[in-house]
């Protein structure tokens, strides 16, 4: 009877973490979603393979050899990579994490997974692109079409901004403030914090051309500022129609500037304005406010994308002293993914 109340509790537990704790503590991004969704995923399909049903679904499930287990399970049945394996156990980490604090009897869970190594992986340098770079892809749409000019001002937003794509796709009109002394706009990030990024003069005028062109006067606070011309303005355009827009772009561009990547993604204007920050002199602490980055060490990864400056920004850090899941709980399958809300298990 203990048993069943504790499977009952964890699937429940499962089902809001997916549902409600990550879509707004962890950014509403559909494939954030999807990589916690798909590394407890992956969890209850090793367990089940392992011959735990709902009947033995407890807290044991969640140990510590239980996990490292499931890590050696991805490396050798699922040819996952060491930075793969990693993502999926801080996904299982953020898990337990949530279970402890609102259960105190499962505190231990996520004490037991902060001991177990992350396994080493090869540092990869962060590609961005240089300023001439820039300069070809903010010249390369056609001004004369209102489509040109929208992708002009979603480009120049998020290079002057450096906020995330999922962070501009889902600003609403409300969040601009371009008739204040110093224009801003207030980004809302993941855990639904806010920060005030100022405007450039450019950057405003642009807005304020497009704004008229696009929302009218008065424009509706609540409607998204880059919209889906499918579902209008209270539909926000998708990072999918947004990644297809930037690769057209970036192969016009490329013909006049080779720095330019042909395979452009939204995160490299962010990862470009990072270095010219720091390129130009800004503080490394600034940087990473700027970026809403939790920590330190997150921003300094934006250093590899610079010129001979690290060694000046390391100098700096020292001496200041980025869909819903179905609540329910019936075994109706007979598996444990569906016990525990989750779609059938993947191939």
């Amino acid at each position: 009877m203990k048993n069943r109340s504790e499977a009952a509790a964890l699937a429940k537990h499962i089902s809001a973490f997916l549902g409600d704790y990550v879509p707004s503590q962890k950014s509403g991004s559909a494939n954030k979603l999807k990589a916690y969704q798909d590394s407890i995923g992956l969890y209850l399909q090793f367990l089940e393979q392992g011959g735990v049903s709902s009947r033995e679904f407890d807290a044991s499930c969640f140990g510590r050899d239980r996990i490292e287990q499931w890590l050696s399970w991805l490396r050798t049945e699922r040819g996952c990579q060491p930075g793969t394996c990693n993502n999926r156990l801080a996904s299982i980490r953020t898990f337990l994490k949530d279970l402890g604090h609102k259960e105190v009897r499962f505190l231990h869970l996520y004490q037991e997974s902060m001991e177990i190594d992350r396994l080493k992986v090869q540092k990869k340098k962060v590609e961005g692109l240089s300023r001439p770079a820039v300069k070809a892809l903010l010249a390369a749409p056609d001004q004369g079409t209102a489509m040109g000019r929208r992708d002009l001002v979603l480009m120049l937003v998020l290079y002057s901004t450096a906020a995330r794509i999922d962070e501009v796709l889902s600003m609403k009109v409300g969040q601009l403030h371009l008739d204040s002394a110093k224009p801003y706009v207030n980004i809302i990030g993941k855990g639904n914090k806010v920060r005030t990024l100022y405007l450039l003069p450019r950057t405003v005028a642009h807005l304020e051309k497009y704004l008229l062109d696009f929302h009218g006067n008065p424009p509706s606070p609540e409607a998204y500022v880059f919209y889906s011309r499918n579902t209008g303005i209270y539909g926000k355009l998708t990072a999918a129609a947004a990644d297809k827009m930037f690769k057209k772009h970036a192969v016009k561009a490329h013909g006049s500037c080779a720095d330019v990547p042909l395979k452009l993604h939204a995160h490299q204007f962010r990862h470009a304005k990072a270095s010219h920050w720091l390129e130009d002199g800004m503080n490394i602490v600034q940087i990473s406010f700027l970026l809403g980055h939790e920590q330190l060490d997150t921003t300094m990864v934006y250093l590899d994308i610079t010129t001979e400056d690290e060694a000046k920004a390391l100098a700096t850090l020292e001496g200041e002293g980025d869909s819903k899941v179905e609540k329910k709980w019936k075994n109706r399958d007979g598996s444990l993914r569906e016990f525990c809300g989750l779609p059938a298990k993947r191939s």
